[in-house]
C-alpha cells in the first residue's frame, strides 16, 4: 500500500492513525457539518448518511479527481435511541448512565469518494458494559475528552478498558473505523477507477 494517498476528510486521530496502520499515506483535511439527519431515517442507516453528508460538504470546497477521499461517521445506539456527542457533563453522565450494566450498539458509517463515484458502507459492532457506578463515571468524565465522542466513551481509554466485558463485532470500528471493510472497499474501488 507504499505511495497509496488517502485524504480523510475527518479531524479524528484515531481514524488517521488506522489508516496509516492499513499502510496508506494520510493527509487530513477535516470537514465540519452540522450532524443532523431526517427523524423518518432507519437507525441503522444515520451513520452512513452522515458520512454522505461530509462527503458532499467536503467536494463542494475541494475538487479531488484521482485520490480518494475517505469520511466517517460514529454513533451508539441502544434501545434504538441514538446517543450522539454529548453537549455537557450532565447529559455525558445520562449517556454513560443508560449504557451502564447494558448491551449497545456502535455503527461507524464510511463515504469513499474520488470527486466521480461515491461508495457507502457501514458496520456494527455490538459492546457489553459492565454497571458503573456514579463516582466511576465522574472520574471518566473528569480525567477524559468526553464531548468529541459518540454516546460519551471511547473504547481505548479507561471506561471500555475497566468495564467492556464483551464485544461482538469489529473492534477498530468501536473506535471509529472498521478497518477490514475500509480495506476491502478500498481495494476494490482503487481497482475499478484504474
Amino acid at each position: 500500500m507504499k505511495n497509496t494517498e488517502i485524504v480523510l476528510a475527518s479531524g479524528s486521530p484515531r481514524r488517521k492513525e488506522l489508516l496509516e496502520q492499513l499502510g496508506y499515506e494520510v493527509v487530513v483535511k477535516k470537514i465540519e457539518i452540522e450532524e443532523v439527519y431526517p427523524k423518518s431515517l432507519e437507525v441503522k442507516k444515520i451513520a452512513e448518511y452522515l458520512a454522505g453528508l461530509k462527503m458532499d460538504a467536503f467536494l463542494a470546497q475541494n475538487q479531488f479527481f484521482n485520490q480518494l477521499v475517505v469520511t466517517a461517521d460514529t454513533i451508539v445506539v441502544k434501545d434504538k435511541k441514538v446517543l450522539g456527542k454529548p453537549k455537557n457533563r450532565e447529559e455525558a453522565f445520562d449517556y454513560l448512565m443508560c449504557l451502564s450494566n447494558s448491551k449497545h450498539e456502535v455503527i461507524t458509517g464510511v463515504c469513499i469518494s474520488n470527486g466521480r463515484y461515491k461508495k457507502y458502507f457501514s458496520d456494527i459492532s455490538a459492546v457489553y458494559f459492565e454497571e458503573f457506578t456514579p463516582d466511576e463515571i465522574k472520574y471518566y468524565i473528569d480525567n477524559y475528552e468526553v464531548f468529541d465522542k459518540a454516546g460519551g466513551y471511547a473504547i481505548q481509554e479507561w471506561i471500555g478498558l475497566a468495564k467492556i466485558y464483551k464485544i461482538v463485532g469489529s473492534y477498530t470500528n468501536i473506535v471509529g473505523l472498521p478497518t477490514q471493510k475500509v480495506y476491502k472497499n478500498l481495494k476494490e474501488f482503487f481497482e475499478k477507477i484504474n
